[in-house]
């Protein structure tokens, strides 16, 4: 016999996932499937703010049947806000990395152990798994 995996209601997960920083993109976030990123590094300081574009990283994370999958991303955030994959400029790619490292210890104690669900890098995940990442 199978035990069904018990989710918290949608809007609780969204005021927790909300108040673990300025991540969650609500609009982008649906009910089984929540969207966070970060624009880490400022491209060109010296435009306009509503022109400028930054080097970051997104995350996008799906239910499964016992928890939640991830990936996540490297690119640039344009002007038009949209977020192009994109190697990351060596100057630009410690700021970036240390944003996301700061961001995934913050996540999995709140998924893990408060909700009690799995928290997995998806099978399609291209980038380095974030506990990797965290030992390096």
């Amino acid at each position: 016999m199978t035990i069904a995996t018990s989710f918290p209601p949608h809007g609780r997960l969204m005021s927790k996932l909300t108040a673990i920083g300025p991540y969650l993109r609500e609009k982008k976030s649906q009910p089984q499937r929540f969207f966070f990123d970060c624009l880490a590094s400022c491209v060109n300081a010296e435009k306009d703010p509503e022109l400028r574009e930054f080097w970051g990283w997104w995350l996008v994370m799906t239910t499964t049947e016992t928890g939640y999958e991830y990936e996540y991303d490297f690119g640039r955030f344009n002007a038009a806000g949209e977020w192009a994959n994109g190697k990351l400029p060596a100057k630009h790619r410690d700021a970036v990395l240390k944003t996301l490292v700061d961001f995934y210890p913050k996540l999995t104690p709140f998924i893990v152990d408060e909700c009690e669900l799995t928290l997995v890098p998806a099978a399609t995940l291209t980038q380095t798994p974030l506990a990797e990442l965290l030992a390096k």
